[in-house]
């Protein structure tokens, strides 16, 4: 066969190889009754009737970055979708992994360039993720990998890119955990058990629903009832009584697993008949985050920015000045102990 044509050829068996391996994973994922993007799309925070009347609406969250901005694209439906037909067999999961790294698209286009680097943001979600729930170290090395050699110059644009995305949605940062090594991890923004799984073992985090609640309550008055909560959450398409790819049984994670933890406080409302119940901070909440802190998770979801929610920004600026007094004032009555 002549070099032109057994070029081709292999170029044609690579290419079918490939959409073969990507057909068979997602047969296996509709096998697993795994539900459609659409149906599993989060938007972390939506404008919501459930608030309306007490502050500005929470808009959903926009990325400001230029080449998203050109593609259109939502990288939020890619996390969802294929992190939710993450299987727990460690074997698989290793398969998903490898099928993260591919031969690397060159552009003929400016246009095909700013698909490939929103492919790269997306592609890096899924693999920061994926290290997260199997408890891995994240490796600078493998970060490289996946960005690709032709597109080192956009390294610091793509991983702030995709390190805002999950942010958004699981209310985790990506922190440095060894500069010799240069690993890092994604670690929760309050001190749940297990990096913010709340129960031990693998899966994904579960403070961006913790810091969505808290945001709840503080915008309603410091005391939200149940039912503005779960109108507000229905928008996120996340239901009581019906199990969630990233929650589980929401109703049960916020009544009685971050009760349990004390991050919520969950009581009757006084003279009610019949019952109803109402959400307030729970002491670990009040001590391991702030108004202002959740002031400005929600604002960043919302893509704007903390002041724009003027009351309640007041009231979160009083907050953080009661904590730096009583801060003072604890370091005053323990410098005073030891000069005594």
């Amino acid at each position: 066969m002549p070099r032109g044509q057994k070029s081709k050829h292999r170029t044609r068996t690579r290419t079918h190889t490939r959409e073969k391996r990507h057909q068979s994973h997602g047969d296996s994922q509709s096998n697993e009754g795994v539900q459609s993007p659409e149906a599993q799309e989060e938007s972390p925070i939506s404008s919501s009737p459930a608030l309306e009347g007490n502050t500005q609406s929470l808009s959903a969250p926009e990325s400001t970055s230029t080449f998203q901005e050109s593609c259109g694209a939502s990288s939020t439906t890619i996390i969802t979708s294929d992190i939710s037909g993450t299987r727990s067999d460690e074997g698989e999961n290793s398969q998903d992994e490898e099928n993260l790294y591919f031969s690397e698209p060159l552009p003929s286009s400016e246009s095909e360039c700013l698909d490939i680097l929103t492919m790269k943001v997306s592609l890096l979600e899924q693999f920061l993720l994926y290290r997260y729930k199997m408890k891995q170290p994240i490796m600078k090395e493998d970060i490289l990998n996946i960005i690709g050699q032709n597109y080192k110059d956009h390294y610091s644009e793509i991983l702030k890119q995709a390190c805002e995305h999950i942010e958004i949605i699981f209310a985790v940062d990506l922190k440095e955990i060894d500069s010799t090594g240069h690993s890092y991890d994604l670690v929760s923004k309050v001190k749940l058990p297990n990096n913010g799984r709340v129960r031990a073992g693998r899966g994904l985090p579960k403070t961006g629903l913790l810091m969505t609640v808290l945001g709840v309550i503080f915008m309603k008055g410091n005391c939200a009832a149940e039912e503005d909560i779960w109108k507000f959450l229905g928008m996120m398409r996340v239901y009581a009584g019906r199990k969630h790819f990233i929650y589980g049984e929401p109703r049960k994670l916020i009544t009685k697993d971050l009760v349990r933890l004390q991050y919520l406080e969950y009581r009757q409302v006084s003279n009610s008949d019949p019952p109803r119940y109402e959400l307030l901070w729970g002491p670990k909440a009040q001590a391991e985050t702030s108004k202002m802190q959740v002031l400005e998770f929600l604002a960043k979801v919302s893509d704007t920015v903390p002041s724009a929610f003027s009351t309640r920004y007041e009231e979160a600026l009083r907050d953080e000045e009661e904590r730096v007094q009583a801060r003072r004032s604890a370091r005053h009555y323990c410098y005073s102990q030891y000069v005594l």
